[in-house]
C-alpha cells in the first residue's frame, strides 16, 4: 500500500476484467480514501461505467468507492474499433 500511495499518478488497467472480492473492495476503498484530493488516479475499463457500482457488489462499499471515484472526477468514453484490430489489419 505504501508503495501504491507514493506515485503522483496511479493508473489501474482493465478495471472490472475479474471478479472483486471483499477484501479487494476494502484495498481499492482503501487506496481512494489515501489519494483523495491529493493525487491522481486514471481508470481504463471495457466495462461500461454505469455496471461499475454492480460490479463493486457490496451495496455501502460501492457507495463509498463510487463517491470517491466521481467526486471531482472527468468520464471519457471513448467509442470505435479497438486499436488493436486496426494494428491486425495493417500487417
Amino acid at each position: 500500500m505504501t508503495r501504491i500511495g507514493k506515485p503522483h499518478i496511479l493508473i489501474l488497467d482493465d478495471f472490472g476484467i475479474t471478479p472483486i472480492d471483499d477484501m479487494l473492495r476494502l484495498a481499492l476503498l482503501q487506496i481512494l480514501e489515501d489519494r483523495y484530493d491529493r493525487k491522481s488516479i486514471i481508470i481504463t475499463s471495457q466495462l461500461p461505467f454505469k455496471t461499475w457500482y454492480e460490479y463493486l457488489g457490496e451495496p455501502t462499499l460501492a457507495d463509498a468507492i463510487m463517491d470517491r471515484l466521481t467526486a471531482g472526477a472527468h468520464k471519457l468514453e471513448l467509442k470505435g474499433d479497438s486499436l488493436r484490430k486496426h494494428k491486425r489489419n495493417k500487417i
